[in-house]
């Protein structure tokens, strides 16, 4: 299939499919918002069910202290609960 009659969620699930990519990577490859990146994805995953394919997330990840027990495995958040440094890594997602 030619790239220019795939849509964005077909772009995204083959770049995932590809290598582990960050919502905000996905968002500045395919000139969208962060937040509709995540809302794709969240379909993507969605639509794997009936398959044997599998969205697998990589939590956020503090880059000072390691932390990685965060409440939400999805959004980045602003800061470490543990160290409170800012240093807080996207989630990434990647299908196999």
């Amino acid at each position: 299939m030619r790239e220019a009659s795939r849509t964005t969620r077909q772009r995204i699930a083959d770049k995932l499919r590809e290598e582990p990519t960050a919502a905000g990577a996905l968002a500045n490859e395919f000139e969208v918002r962060t937040t509709t990146a995540l809302d794709h994805v969240e379909h993507i995953s969605q639509s794997l069910e009936p398959t044997d394919e599998t969205l697998l997330v990589a939590p956020p990840t503090c880059e000072d202290c390691g932390f990685d027990d965060f409440d939400d495995l999805v959004n980045r958040p602003a800061r470490c609960p543990e160290c409170k440094s800012e240093a807080v890594a996207e989630p990434t997602f990647v299908i196999e």
